[in-house]
């Protein structure tokens, strides 16, 4: 009988303990099927903005074009790339840059259907798939909604960001009925807008192709001249609207290619941006441009300012500060005499940030203007606490000052501004007497344009200094 209890015992120890292996082979079956199910969501999701990532949407984009052939309907690829975001990296730091992805993520999101795809494609790209479209205007609608999105302001870590993108848009079955085209041909029409002044979408164009080709070739020849020096500067004079005198000078890049002969900055400068080629050409112009101005004064010919465009590129590199002390040094310039000429824009983008850096380039003993002043957003709050000497008027405003009310009003309040915040006020793009003698009445101190002088290089700028203009008023 005690053998008999002692076999039931060993049988019901026995079976708890079978009982225990199949409770923890459950657990580690579920366990298993938990890390399959996350190893899927991680294969098919971007880690920093849990968006579809590029094999999700390539899957979602084959089942959408088979779905669109047999109900006969459209759909839109949306490709979107974020304007100047490397800036932003650049001044704020990466933390910043990837909570700045994870709100642009969500109001992206916040834009379109449930039925449609917002995915990440890497860095500061996005793609958004559009299922099942009656008209392709519901794609322009919604890339509009867009635009209007992020225009507003985002909050991140205590800094006030704005940020824009560029949008390109493929249509199927118009564009493509390939999966790998549509985004291709998507990708080719935001370079596109981004090239045709950013902030604003593009429909694709076969056209564009050839744009995208020539594109390609003009990066590549970039990158030969900035190695083979065929960059050149040319110099536009500033001039006293009073007396006539030459007061300094605008140093203008053009690019002396070897087959194509001189091309304007407006063929190329967005190009560079785009490739980060124009912090290196942006660092020799410096150079450069405090060369040549140093040269002017030791001989005599003019002791005024040398003014330099900064790209928002160039300004948002962390390095900008200690690489203008390193070119002062290494030329020998004085300061006082280099004036940065930025857009109200690259100001107002993180206007927090900005303060500190322009209170860092002050510190050095340089100028700062602000260029094409009331073409963008600046807050005159932030106006007021940027250390800034002089304030540009756009040409835009002073070519039909004569014809327009508004932009005679405009220039006149743009002179007043400068006056009350004690800042020299210069008109560009001044091309006729009449001009020159509404300005004058305005009280506009000093302008620049075709009128007194087009851009000359070095050796021709020299012989117009030690003749001097002739300028009658």
């Amino acid at each position: 009988m005690l053998e008999m209890l002692r076999e039931v015992d060993v049988l019901k120890h026995e079976k708890q303990a079978l009982e225990i292996l199949i409770a923890q082979l459950r657990e580690a079956n579920e366990n298993l099927l938990c890390a399959k199910l996350e190893i899927s969501h991680l294969a098919h999701h971007d880690f920093l903005t849990n968006l579809p990532n590029r094999v999700q949407l390539n899957e979602r984009l084959t089942q959408a074009t088979a779905l669109a052939f047999r109900k006969q309907r459209k759909l839109a690829v949306l490709f979107l790339d974020l304007d100047r975001f490397k800036s932003i990296n650049d001044s704020l730091g990466h933390t910043v840059g990837d909570k700045l992805l994870q709100g642009v993520a969500q109001r992206l999101r916040d834009c379109v259907r449930t039925s449609d795809t917002v995915s990440r494609q890497g860095g500061d790209e996005f793609v958004i798939l559009l299922a099942e479209l009656e008209h392709e205007d519901d794609a322009a609608r919604i890339a509009e909604k867009i635009l209007v999105a992020l225009s507003l302001p985002f909050a991140v870590c205590e800094h006030t960001i704005y940020v824009s993108t560029s949008i390109g848009i493929s249509v199927y079955p118009t564009d493509s009925m390939q999966a790998d085209d549509l985004i291709k041909h998507a990708d080719t029409a935001m370079y596109h807008a981004k090239e045709n002044g950013r902030c604003q979408f593009e429909f694709f164009k076969p056209e564009m192709n050839l744009i995208a080709v020539e594109r390609q070739t003009v990066e590549a020849d970039l990158r030969a001249a900035l190695a083979g020096e065929e960059f050149r500067l040319f110099y536009q004079p500033k001039v006293n609207l009073e007396s006539g005198a030459i007061t300094g000078a605008e140093a203008l890049i053009r690019w002396r290619h070897t087959q194509r002969g001189l091309v304007e900055p407006d063929q190329f400068i967005a190009v560079a941006e785009d490739s980060g080629l124009i912090t290196g050409i942006g660092r020799w112009v410096l150079g450069e441009a405090c060369r040549q101005a140093r040269i002017w004064q030791e001989t005599g010919h003019m002791n005024g300012r040398i003014a330099v465009n900064i790209s928002a590129v160039e300004f948002r590199q962390g390095d900008f500060v200690e690489h203008l002390r390193a070119i002062l040094d290494d030329t020998g310039f004085d300061p006082s005499y280099l004036e940065l000429e930025l857009t109200e824009s690259v100001l107002m983008n993180n206007a927090v940030a900005t303060i500190t850096l322009l209170t860092q380039l002050k510190a050095l003993g340089v100028h700062l203007a602000v260029d094409d002043f009331g073409t963008g957003y600046s807050s005159l709050s932030y106006l007021k606490q940027f250390p800034i000497d002089s304030l540009k008027i756009d040409q835009s405003f002073v070519r039909d000052i004569l014809n327009e009310t508004d932009d005679a009003v405009i220039v006149d309040a743009v002179i007043n501004i400068g006056a009350s915040l004690k800042q020299r006020v210069i008109a560009e793009g001044i091309e006729t007497s009449e001009q020159v003698s509404f300005l004058r009445s305005h009280h506009c101190e000093e302008g620049q344009g075709y009128f007194f002088s087009v851009p000359l290089e070095a050796e021709a700028f020299t012989r117009l200094l030690e003749r001097g203009l002739e300028f009658h008023h």
